[in-house]
């Protein structure tokens, strides 16, 4: 194993990123509870609003795509209410999740399920910058152009 137990990752300090040695390393430097991705998308496929909401900073940021960014979580959480109201259902599949000291960004496909019943699936990504454990920052990448 050597080598590849104990790998060596580095980057530069100006920008942002921070040097580790070993795994242990980087699980000491991450936040010791990150909101967790099933649960968050749980909230999100059972269209609740309310769960949802409390993964977020009181002062979080959100953008959809190229909608708007969105300030606050009351506000979020209305725009994110009005959207679950768009469709009949949603789900998502999360394909890989990486964690970094400052977050964690995850990508993988969801199916929305309109009232007619017709499905879209399309690929997603989203960005969630972590403080005190709660999103501050949440980022999705995805076209929902089609729905």
């Amino acid at each position: 194993m050597g080598g590849h137990a104990n790998f060596y990752w580095s980057s530069v300090q100006q920008h942002g990123f921070i040097s580790f040695n070993t795994i242990r390393d980087i699980q000491a430097a991450l936040p010791a509870r990150t909101p967790t991705v099933k649960n968050l998308f749980q909230a999100i496929d059972n269209k609740d609003t309310e769960t949802f909401a409390g993964f977020l900073a009181e002062h979080a940021t959100f953008r959809f795509g190229n909608a708007p960014i969105v300030t606050d979580r009351a506000n979020i959480a209305a725009v994110v209410d009005d959207f679950f109201n768009s469709v009949k259902a949603l789900s998502h599949t999360v394909a890989e999740t990486w964690r970094t000291p400052t977050g964690v960004i995850c990508q993988g496909t969801v199916t929305y399920t309109r009232f007619d019943d017709s499905t879209l699936t399309i690929p997603f990504c989203n960005i969630f910058r972590i403080n005190e454990d709660l999103i501050e920052e949440y980022l999705i990448y995805a076209d929902v152009s089609a729905l």
